[in-house]
């Protein structure tokens, strides 16, 4: 049976890339979101892949680039619908937020088919997304410095919280967070329609970062195989857990030193950063409030009274 999505057309055994066609740019030229369509030689389950529907995240950009040209459609069972750049305007100008209507896109789901602009791209790939059974939409950490992880956003009590677990375990970070998101992300949309979803939030970088494109695209295969998308197999690996963020601040402007790794255990009451003058002269010191894990910091040492500095995560497990 042949998959369409926009102007890629697979017949089984089959790879195609088109344009997922959306509306005109302000010279009324026509745009479209390249997609792709791999459609398996064997019947299966369908996954939904997407990337940079923030536009300055380009690790998942950097995964397709990575995963697509390894995927032999003999070999898979099931299909894989990808859309590569969801954000289109902001990808062009390599900005967070759609410049149309100054929106940041993960808020915008599910979208509506007469609204703003991101509420129609947000529309049009929701559409695509509800035909699949799996969700993968691939973000970084903005050009913050990141763990590599996976984000569950459907919330604790929500019907489709276990699978949506289990789906992050499969992609297989190491690194879980395990929070409800805000209204309008993918993340929390698609579960209510009966869809597990995930964000695999890979690292942080200016443009993109080898490493974490590496750990994404295994991330991947690792999904394609747990679900038998591939014949091989795979098994799950204990992933370590935050529940929320403790998110820290600088007391005082000066340069930011941070005292530990990303990914390091943090203590109650350790030393997380001090601040210095530009000669050196030790300005402030700010300690951890909770036992938890570096998850994130911001990347420029310069710093403003009250500036963002790192997030540590807490309610820490495995599981």
């Amino acid at each position: 049976m042949t998959t369409t999505l926009g102007t890629a057309s697979a017949g089984p055994g089959e790879i195609a890339t088109g344009r997922l066609e959306i509306g005109e740019t302000r010279d009324g030229s026509p745009f479209g979101l390249p997609v792709a369509v791999v459609n398996g030689a064997e019947p299966g389950k369908t996954l939904y892949l997407q990337a940079a529907s923030d536009g300055d995240e380009l690790n998942g950009v950097g995964v397709l680039t990575r995963v697509v040209p390894r995927l032999d459609p003999a070999e898979i069972a099931g299909t894989i619908l990808i859309v590569g750049i969801v954000n289109y305007h902001a990808f062009q100008v390599a900005e967070h937020r759609n410049p149309i209507d100054d929106t940041k896109m993960n808020r915008a789901f599910p979208g509506s088919e007469n609204g703003t602009s991101s509420e129609r791209i947000a529309h049009a790939v929701f559409e695509v997304a509800r035909k699949a059974d799996l969700i993968l939409d691939l973000h970084q950490g903005s050009t913050s410095r990141m763990i590599d992880e996976v984000r569950v956003r459907c919330g604790k009590r929500h019907r489709l919280h276990d699978d949506c677990l289990e789906l992050a375990k499969a992609f297989g970070c190491g690194y879980v967070l395990d929070q409800k998101g805000p209204d309008g992300q993918l993340a929390r949309a698609a579960p209510d329609k009966g869809i597990p979803t995930v964000d695999p939030e890979l690292g942080g970088c200016v443009g993109w970062d080898e490493t974490s494109i590496q750990k994404g695209a295994e991330g991947v295969f690792n999904v394609l195989r747990y679900y038998d998308f591939l014949p091989e197999s795979y098994d799950l690996n204990r992933q370590i857990r935050a529940s929320s963020f403790e998110q820290y601040g600088s007391p005082v402007g000066g340069l930011v030193t941070i005292q530990k790794e990303l990914g390091q255990q943090v203590r109650s009451g350790e030393t997380l950063f001090e601040v210095t003058s530009v000669f050196g002269e030790t300005k402030a010191e700010v300690t951890a409030d909770s036992d938890g894990v570096l998850w994130r910091t911001r990347r420029l040492p310069q710093v403003a009274t009250g500036e963002y500095v790192c997030s540590v995560g807490t309610d820490v497990d495995s599981f």
